[in-house]
């Protein structure tokens, strides 16, 4: 049974006392909106080393697809998603123990380390890697992955109406993204859109989807000002928007609209699967949290005269946290057992954690405001905040809704 090691526990202390000096005191900046997430997770990065950790392991990378370039044998290295990738055993619990905090913090990390430097890593052409790529992965850029859109929601690639027309060897861009994490403050966006080749013949629907690499200041986008939201408060959120915005074929991802490895779909169902694993490590976070809240809180809280934890309906809400909790931790650690084993978690499999782990965070936070009793409402206390921030979690990264879709699809297939 696979339990965390020695490492993964003094990295969580150490990890801990950094979230205690440099997160806590700036939570309400976070929340408000007065402080963007980006130069304490940069602080973080640094104080940890991951900065430079990033630095040689993409160096290590580019060496080895020169190589394969150059028709050389590569060995295999055998690292299979440990360390800080969000799939690893530090990345669960980096993303966990900062979810307890501000997990708006940790969306935004997640959409620029994450999806947009994921997207480039496994769809982005050697010299769009070495472009972009050392910037994002030490955080000293800023990225943000563009789908969603006003009128297409779950039925993201259907509804899509943002669209690119061929202008001689360049693109032209026009369109509309929403809910667009990271988007206000983007320095890197990653952007899909529907190939318009002018034929009136081909359903919207059934036209090819590519992926673009847009940078910051580029002439026709622009970038809003984030959104105001019921939780998720540390991670700006906002609307893109393109008017004939010129693309030239160096930004289209991989530079080809044929990469062998499927097209913009693929690229984006890739990214839905691996956002949708980490969305147990949040819920794991925010259950936690309340767990240790709770705990705390029943113990010191006294009515007739007793503590509160004496009593039996107290008592079985804090047993139905301890069995929410280790139901999600036991999805995780599935989850990093097999990405160590190179075995990988289907759209299917991770669209069940997704489902599991959010209603399950959400039960627990709202739980826990019930169990605060008048104390849970309050914005001082916070069980507030993270019963805001749980709901986020059904919403987030594809509603429950379209999850059970995914889940039954998956059944269905086999």
């Amino acid at each position: 049974m696979y339990e965390w090691s020695d490492t993964d526990l003094m990295f969580r202390d150490a990890l801990r006392g950094f979230i205690d000096k440099e997160v806590k005191p700036h939570v309400d900046k976070l929340e408000s909106g007065e402080l963007p997430p980006f130069e304490i997770i940069r602080k973080m990065y640094a104080t940890f080393g991951m900065d430079e950790m990033a630095r040689e392991a993409l160096e290590k990378a580019f060496a080895k697809e020169e190589a394969k370039e150059r028709g050389e044998t590569v060995p295999v290295s055998g690292e299979k998603g440990g360390g800080f990738s969000g799939a690893g055993s530090m990345g669960v619990i980096l993303n966990s123990e900062l979810a307890g905090v501000s997990l708006g913090l940790v969306a935004s990390m997640g959409v620029s380390l994450g999806l947009t430097v994921g997207t480039l890593r496994s769809r982005g052409s050697l010299a769009q890697k070495k472009r972009w790529l050392p910037e994002l992965v030490t955080m000293e850029k800023v990225g943000a992955w563009a789908i969603t859109e006003p009128d297409s929601g779950s039925d993201a690639f259907g509804g899509m109406k943002s669209y690119v027309r061929r202008d001689g060897e360049d693109y032209i861009l026009n369109g509309q993204k929403t809910f667009i994490t990271n988007g206000p403050y983007a320095d890197v966006t990653i952007v899909y859109a529907k190939l318009d080749e002018g034929d009136a013949s081909v359903d919207r629907r059934d036209r090819k989807v590519l992926g673009f690499v847009l940078d910051k200041g580029m002439e026709g986008f622009t970038q809003s000002a984030p959104f105001k939201k019921m939780g998720m408060n540390s991670s700006p959120t906002g609307e893109l928007f393109f008017d004939n915005v010129r693309i030239t074929k160096d930004r289209l991802l991989g530079e080809t609209e044929n990469p062998a490895k499927g097209d913009g779909k693929e690229s984006a169902k890739e990214s839905f699967a691996a956002e949708r694993i980490g969305i147990a490590s949040l819920a794991l976070g925010i259950i936690n949290e309340c767990q240790r809240l709770c705990i705390d809180y029943a113990k010191n809280r006294k009515l007739w005269g007793k503590e509160i934890a004496q009593f039996q309906l107290i008592q079985l809400k804090l047993a139905e946290m301890e069995v929410a909790r280790l139901n999600v931790q036991n999805m995780v650690f599935n989850a990093i057992e097999r990405t160590a084993a190179g075995n990988k978690v289907t759209l299917a499999e991770a669209s069940a954690m997704k489902l599991y782990s959010s209603r399950a965070a959400t039960e627990v936070a709202m739980e826990a405001v019930q169990l605060f009793g008048g104390n849970g409402y309050m914005a001082e206390y916070k069980v507030e905040q993270l019963a805001r921030d749980a709901k986020s979690l059904m919403i987030y990264a594809g509603s429950n809704e379209i999850q059970v879709t995914h889940i039954a699809k998956g059944l269905l297939a086999k």
